[in-house]
């Protein structure tokens, strides 16, 4: 344990200023983001479009917190986007199919992220099977799953229509009349803050940290990585599991064919944040800002009228680049 908390207290300290430029950057070029387009469009800056770019970070965002604890270990999860589907589809099961409370349907679909996530771990961590074939298999089964448990249909909460207040309703918007925040968005950050302290303040997060930064040496340490790698990937799969009940609730239904592509904008926030795919290395905060990045940026290019293929263009070029800036950050190391 002592080995394991000098090992990562020297890899934070080594990584502190690298760190904290690549936040600074990232924040950089969501401010020169938000610049641009507002300069390119007077309607991009008002209430109502910023309310948008928030509602629309906020299941991404969650998401995204998940896969940075899995990325920080060097691994990644192709499946967070089917997972969040099968999570929403199982929600719609004993919310509108059983008739069960809306709190027991919620718990099930967090269990049924936690179940594909601790799967995944599983597969990962004791058959040794790579982390992308692993999470690939799992993306096809959970997505098949979404599609037979629903029957190809959408489950609608019609007879809950207080489920889609969940995300879509506003507590602000009740004591503050004009500033109608979601609550999805309140739920964004409320999991960041969760995320931030599991990681930052915890053995899972030292762990966490660790076993990215260097595998054999924290098995050589005494510690279990197996086990901890399931732990992580386990919880992975609890946030994606939140994702799936708040999309559920922001469309008033669980679409079973609806995930494919989310993980690939999960991954992206994660990478634009300063995550490195090498592992080791994170923040919650960077993966914040990565994700406003992405959602700022297709808000804006979709009000300037770009075509939606263009929109992909864009985000795909700045996913390269961010990963190339993280190589000769660590070349530089």
């Amino acid at each position: 344990m002592a080995a394991i908390e000098t090992t990562t207290a020297g890899v934070k300290r080594s990584l502190f200023h690298s760190d904290a430029t690549q936040k600074l950057l990232a924040f950089a070029g969501l401010i020169v983001i938000f610049v641009v387009f507002s300069i390119a469009s007077p309607n991009f800056f008002s209430f109502e479009n910023i309310v948008g770019i928030l509602l629309a970070t906020a299941v991404n965002g969650v998401l995204a917190l998940g896969v940075t604890f899995i990325i920080i270990t060097g691994g990644i999860d192709l499946s967070v986007g089917t997972v969040m589907t099968l999570s929403a589809v199982m929600t719609g099961v004993f919310v509108t199919y059983w008739g069960m409370p809306i709190p027991v349907g919620v718990v099930a679909g967090l269990l049924t992220g936690a179940t594909a996530g601790l799967c995944n771990g599983l597969i990962i961590a004791r058959m040794r099977v790579p982390p992308f074939i692993a999470t690939l298999g799992m993306m096809m089964i959970a997505r098949g799953l979404s599609l037979v448990i629903s029957g190809v249909k959408p489950i609608y909460f019609n007879d809950t229509p207080i489920y889609r207040q969940l995300t879509m309703g506003s507590v602000v918007g009740t004591v503050i009349p004009g500033f109608a925040i979601p609550n999805a968005v309140f739920i964004l950050f409320g999991a960041a803050l969760v995320a931030a302290f599991i990681l930052g303040k915890t053995v899972l997060g030292r762990y966490d940290i660790a076993i990215g930064s260097n595998e054999e040496a924290t098995r050589l340490s005494g510690v279990n990585v197996a086990n901890w790698k399931t732990a992580i990937y386990a919880l992975g799969g609890v946030f994606s599991g939140l994702a799936g009940v708040m999309i559920a609730s922001r469309l008033n239904s669980a679409q079973p064919a609806l995930g494919a592509g989310y993980e690939l904008d999960a991954i992206a926030a994660v990478v634009i944040g300063g995550t490195s795919l090498s592992g080791g290395e994170g923040t919650i905060l960077g993966t914040i800002i990565g994700a406003f990045i992405i959602s700022t940026l297709t808000n804006g290019l979709r009000i300037m009228s770009v075509p939606q293929e263009w929109q992909m263009v864009v985000t795909g070029a700045i996913v390269i680049l961010a990963v190339y800036l993280d190589v000769v950050r660590r070349k530089r190391q």
